[in-house]
């Protein structure tokens, strides 16, 4: 049999098998575990051994060092992994992938004359192991069941793809031109630029592996050949973290760097010892042909070894990183943190989301101090600095918007409930910004026509100002930290300061009656004391949303959580009382004043 144009297809067809059943494998391992390989990636990552760890079983669930990597990637560029934590989990990862090459080894091997034997072998199981699999996905029901389905599809193509490769090279083992052109490749530098270059072509350094795994039941591969090669193949993997990495933060282009700087010192480390060894002393398999199992073996080998080595060396590859990617003058964008790596796991992308509503609602309570300071004496606000502040607001609202609607394959109905409270509270935290706006260019508009309010409209105004404040205060806070007990806090200050609109409303009336305000400020006062009271109801908008969220409320009915309120525990009647005495007794003694 001739290795001809039949054979190029059939191993690039099989090549084919290979990848899509190791990715299908892959995913379906991932949907099963939900987002708990994401989740415990990110919270257990504390110590480089954790790290360490949980990148390996990870890789080795997921089948791809690569998608570990450009995970870790995306951990790093939205801030929630720092470049310390990534070097560990890096490491694990390039062990883990090494699963992979170990389970193809058992691929292949003589007959044993036993029909039941030879059905167990891997590669005529897999048929049995497909059958399975698709059986299973014709009568699954459940989402979870169909994620099974995928694991036994994916195994079984996987073994295929591999026999289909191992069928397909067959005839090589009788070309000369085959083993002169492995000869060649025994050359140390063409075998590392070989490996490196298929690997990086194909973004997988474990389907590289699975090709050379192919090739070695030729016979023609030697230990000489096939060491260069595997060490280049686990150079070539770190193309796939630099191309994640393009457009991130300094410091997603520094995990990149890691990946590549341990792949590569690795390699030249292990090339130099190997070769020293070989050139004094010698090996005596160094001439024999390689198999499946000595690819595999090597492969790990070289990650277990340079994983050891490095352990204790972790800073310095962080300092070689931070080297190699210099910090920038730009600031940071805090939108950054809407990583669209995440937008495939549901809880990733919403969390990072929540993050940015959360710096949405610090922006719009800065730029409402920023207002409102200067009315009673404080300096001057920095324009440029509260306009930045308002386009951020208009731009966040836009893209995180954007983001929340592209979120893939959510399921599950608190993740939707959580998804409607950030649009909501989004879109509220865009308006509180608005409604600064409103109150900046007014106090502008005044101060420029050197008007001026009366003394009793002065006090009224910081009193209000204050409450709204402190609804601010607890709104944000209750958004940055989820905290349903300070969420509840709001209503009953939003109540009180819905009641200072209307005495003040009618107390300047009574001051412009008097003649003790003109007009125009008579405006100005109605127009600011009305922003500051919308404000408050927006910040009363996002603390129900928190409050429903937790409570997992179907909809978010503010009305009818407001009725619900003032019918439940005497806690709504107490703080109501409280922020009244608080609040309102100032507005009286001003009155009284007068």
């Amino acid at each position: 049999m001739d290795f001809d144009v039949l054979s190029i297809v059939q191993m690039i067809g099989g090549l084919a098998l290979f990848i899509y059943g190791m990715t299908t494998m892959g995913k379906g391992l991932e949907r099963a575990a939900g987002s708990k390989l994401e989740k415990t990636l990110e919270k257990m990552t504390g110590n480089v051994v954790t790290a360490l760890l949980m990148g390996m079983v990870v890789t080795m669930v997921i089948q791809s060092s690569s998608a570990t990597t450009v995970m870790v990637v995306g951990f790093v560029n939205a801030g929630i992994m720092t470049l310390k934590q990534s070097v560990g989990v890096i490491l694990g990862a390039n062990i883990g992938t090494t699963i992979t090459a170990q389970i193809l080894r058992l691929s292949g091997g003589e007959g044993s004359g036993s029909l039941f034997m030879d059905l167990l072998k891997p590669k005529n199981l897999a048929y049995i192991i497909v059958l399975v699999g698709v059986i299973i996905m014709m009568i699954a029901k459940k989402r979870r069941t169909r994620d099974i389905a995928d694991i036994f599809t994916g195994f079984g193509i996987l073994f295929i793809g591999m026999s289909v490769m191992e069928g397909a090279v067959a005839p090589l083992a009788d070309l000369p031109q085959f083993a002169d052109l492995f000869a060649a490749i025994s050359n140390p530098v063409l075998g590392v630029l070989v490996g490196a270059g298929v690997t990086a072509i194909i973004q997988s350094s474990s389907a590289s592996v699975g090709i050379l795994q192919a090739l070695s039941t030729t016979g023609a591969i030697t230990y000489s050949a096939a060491i260069p090669i595997i060490l280049g193949q686990n150079i070539g993997t770190c193309i796939t973290a630099f191309l994640s990495s393009v457009g991130g933060s300094k410091n997603a282009r520094r995990t990149a760097m890691v990946h590549f700087y341990f792949n590569l010192i690795g390699s030249i480390l292990f090339l130099i010892g190997i070769y020293a060894i070989q050139y004094t002393v010698g090996f005596s398999f160094w001439d024999n042909a390689i198999d499946k199992g000595g690819i595999a073996n090597f492969h790990t080998l070289f990650n277990l070894t340079c994983t050891v080595l490095f352990l204790p060396f972790t800073g310095l590859l962080v300092k070689l990183a931070t080297a190699s990617v210099p910090a920038e003058e730009t600031q940071e964008d805090p939108l950054a943190k809407l990583e669209p790596r995440f937008l495939t796991t549901p809880s990733l992308a919403l969390d990072q989301a929540q993050r940015c509503i959360a710096d949405m609602g610090d922006t719009a309570k800065q730029n409402f101090h920023l207002a409102t300071d200067p009315l009673f004496g404080g300096a001057a606000a920095n324009e440029e600095i509260f306009h930045e502040h308002e386009a951020f607001l208009d731009r966040a609202e836009v893209e995180i918007g954007r983001y929340l609607t592209t979120i893939h394959n959510i399921r599950s109905v608190d993740q939707r409930r959580q998804m409607a409270e950030m649009m909501h509270s989004l879109s509220d935290f865009e308006k509180i910004g608005d409604y600064a706006q409103n109150i900046f260019e007014r106090a502008d508009e005044f101060r420029e026509a050197g008007l001026s309010f009366s003394p009793s409209a002065m006090q009224e105004l910081r009193t209000m100002c204050e409450a709204v404040a402190e609804v601010l205060d607890m709104t944000v806070d209750g958004y940055d930290n989820q905290a349903v007990s300070t969420a509840r806090m709001v209503e009953p200050l939003e109540e009180v300061v819905d009641t200072m609109k209307e005495r003040l409303k009618s107390r300047h009336i009574e001051r412009l009656g008097r003649n003790e305000c003109t007009m125009q400020t008579g405006i100005h006062f109605l127009d600011i004391v009305h922003d500051l009271e919308k404000i408050s109801d927006h910040c009363s908008n996002i603390a129900i949303y928190t409050i429903q969220l937790a409570e997992g409320a179907a909809e978010f009915d503010t009305h009818a959580y407001v009725k619900q309120a003032y019918k439940e525990t005497p806690q709504f009647a107490e703080k109501l009382k409280f922020y009244q005495n608080k609040y309102l007794t100032k507005i009286d003694e001003v009155e009284a004043m007068e």
